[in-house]
């Protein structure tokens, strides 16, 4: 099954749903699901994030699509919503990066590291729950 998103006026993702393999029964689905809903649709890839395939096949419109995603039509990429107000766009995955990186140790030790970001601050901030 392919996963395809269905667009608001301001190409903001709304919904997405389970739907018919691209082409399958020589359909453009995306042209059909349009049509029915009278809607933009787009296909989206489940397992593309970051410009990535994670399974290694070929990349998707940079990210899947999720709800209240944007779809950007110059780059054919679905982009999240901006977290903060100081994150940037990576040009190239079309994710969002702090200003500076979070910690390498993250997912390290027992219990494993954490950190939320805080943008009043613009650092990292450990929020490993103690024993």
């Amino acid at each position: 099954m392919a996963h395809y998103a269905f667009l608001d006026g301001n190409n903001i993702v709304v919904e997405v749903i389970y739907g018919k393999e691209e082409n399958e029964g020589g359909i453009d689905w995306e042209q059909k699901y349009s049509e029915i809903r009278q809607q933009q649709c787009k296909r989206t890839s489940f397992n593309t994030k970051g410009g990535t395939h994670l399974l290694g096949g070929i990349p998707f419109r940079k990210n899947y699509a999720g709800l209240g995603y944007s779809y950007n039509q110059i780059r054919d990429a679905f982009i999240p919503p901006k977290p903060y107000a100081s994150w940037t766009l990576n040009e190239e995955t079309c994710l969002w990066e702090a200003p500076t990186p979070i910690p390498e140790d993250v997912g390290t030790g027992t219990p494993s590291k954490m950190y939320n970001w805080d943008e009043i601050t613009q650092t990292w901030v450990d929020v490993t729950p103690t024993e």
